[in-house]
């Protein structure tokens, strides 16, 4: 079994609630809880842009009580959450226009979908498509370290702002993480960016502040050493940021949204999409079975690759991958990944495992930013196969 043994440096980025893609994708998401609300047999599929002083929603939805969703103030309400709830910020939640286009869902596209509903054998797949999860060692969520420190970069300076601790930032922001591997292991930052929308204020008191704040997140990982180069705002003033400066769509930042551009990504976006669609929910189960083989450590690193075809419950492959950190053979895993009685890829019966459909203690709304994975409170990130796969991987080891 082979070993990694190579030196490199790996980059991850993340963009902040205010940003103008996640402005998109959180407004997408509050679409899709307040349809749950509603009905939770919703099926949802709604998109949004953002651009200047506009806000666009289209789709499809179907979903008993869809009259009763004001939609106009829904999304008023999610962009002042988010922050811009002055008219100075130029975009703001009184400011824009909004318009809806979302109509029904096609009926040919339901019908694989919605017959034989509880029936985990007949409730098809609502997309056909590949879709991967991923879990490694090297932080204590089992996420890859670039992107799970770039997260935390940025709700650290989201709580600042919402708490006024630093009264002159602004919604917009993005932040990126370099660390230097050896030996397939985590063993320093080499470089941290932070790009932060604030209020005119001197760029040096910016810079200042955001350093001392970024130190005091990532000294505790041990990671930063007197190497390690800071970049705030390096292209100078970032005053006019949201949608009043970039367009924003939903979907955009996949890579953000996953792992950080370790390992593979099937390519669908997550935000706006019922748990019918498995672009979404087989990602999140790929991740909790990837996550599940790590944390019982039978590998240091797990990817699975799950595909489908629209209308079929059954999935068509499923593969796995430890990238030679496996304790047990991957046709070994592989068995257990078939083995309906650990895991279950089929649709619905993935869903009511993961009770995807009465969200409960989260919102969808909330995965929406800083990653849909390494956040306990999701419940595909929960470890509760650990002591099943230890036992039925030992079993097969065994035979």
């Amino acid at each position: 079994m082979s070993k990694i043994t190579s030196t490199h440096v790996f980059t991850s980025e993340s963009v902040g609630k205010g940003h103008p893609d996640k402005v998109c994708d959180v407004i997408s998401d509050a679409m899709l809880d307040a349809c749950l609300q509603k009905d939770p047999k919703s099926r949802v599929a709604c998109e949004t842009l953002a651009g200047f002083n506009l806000i666009v929603n289209v789709g499809e939805v179907t979903c008993s009580g869809w009259e009763q969703i004001d939609t106009d103030r829904l999304v008023r309400d999610v962009v002042r959450q988010i922050g811009y709830d002055r008219p100075d910020y130029e975009f703001w939640h009184e400011g824009f226009e909004y318009i809806c286009r979302i109509h029904g869902q096609s009926p040919e596209i339901s019908q694989g979908v919605t017959e034989g509903e509880g029936l985990y054998d007949e409730q098809g797949a609502g997309d056909q498509g590949m879709m991967f999860g991923y879990a490694t060692a090297e932080t204590p969520t089992l996420m890859p370290a670039p992107i799970f420190y770039s997260h935390k970069l940025l709700q650290h300076l989201e709580q600042a702002r919402f708490q006024g601790r630093i009264k002159y930032l602004r919604p917009d922001a993005k932040s990126q993480v370099s660390v230097r591997y050896q030996k397939g292991r985590p063993e320093s930052i080499t470089t941290v960016v932070l790009s932060q929308q604030t209020d005119d204020v001197p760029l040096e008191r910016i810079r200042e502040d955001l350093v001392a704040e970024a130190k005091a997140v990532l000294e505790p990982t041990e990671l930063l050493n007197s190497e390690t180069a800071f970049f705030v705002n390096p292209t100078g003033s970032f005053v006019r940021g949201g949608p009043f400066a970039d367009a924003g769509l939903t979907g955009r930042k996949i890579i953000v949204d996953t792992y950080g551009g370790v390992g593979s990504h099937g390519g669908g976006a997550f935000s706006g999409k019922d748990p019918s669609k498995v672009d979404r929910s087989a990602a999140y189960y790929c991740r909790y079975a990837a996550k599940n083989i790590v944390a019982a450590g039978l590998a240091e690193k797990c990817e699975i690759q799950v595909g489908y075809a629209i209308g079929v419950a059954r999935p068509l492959s499923i593969n796995v991958s430890t990238y030679g950190t496996g304790v047990v053979g991957e046709e070994k895993l592989q068995q257990l990944l078939e083995d309906p009685s650990i895991f279950d890829f089929r649709p619905a019966a993935l869903i009511d495992e993961l009770d995807l459909m009465h969200p409960e203690g989260w919102r969808y709304q909330d995965t929406a930013a800083y990653g849909h994975f390494g956040h306990e409170a999701y419940p595909w990130e929960k470890t509760d196969k650990v002591e099943i796969l230890r036992k039925a991987a030992g079993a097969k080891a065994a035979a």
